[in-house]
């Protein structure tokens, strides 16, 4: 399975949640036994992390994935376009990237 793109907006000092539900040939993938991760940095070769998004496999027999990052977590990064990619991995270690594209983070003004 390739990855998929999807592009999206973080808002910097707010609450960040998504909520992905994973499906492989139209049908929802089982993720019992999976774990999954998801990182953004500036660009793809730097060694710099910008921001963890929170990857949680909150309804495993139901493909579901819950994104997420605290105010604190998106108020300590700059304004700017990102990229991020999101991978799961099975119990027996084999890793798969799901999803990628770029987020962009927009500043805050409210503080």
């Amino acid at each position: 399975m390739a990855a998929g793109t999807y592009n999206f907006t973080i808002e910097q000092g707010a609450t960040f949640s998504r909520l992905l539900t994973l499906k492989e040939n139209d049908s929802v993938m089982n993720l019992t036994g999976y774990s999954a991760a998801s990182q953004m940095r500036q660009s793809h070769d730097t060694s710099t992390v910008a921001g963890t998004i929170t990857s949680t496999i909150t309804n495993a027999s139901g493909g579901q994935i819950t994104l997420s990052m605290t105010s604190s977590a998106t108020g300590a990064i700059e304004e700017g376009i990102y990229v991020y990619d999101i991978e799961i991995t099975s119990g027996a270690g084999s890793v798969t990237r799901i999803l990628q594209g770029k987020v962009t983070l927009t500043p805050q003004v409210t503080r």
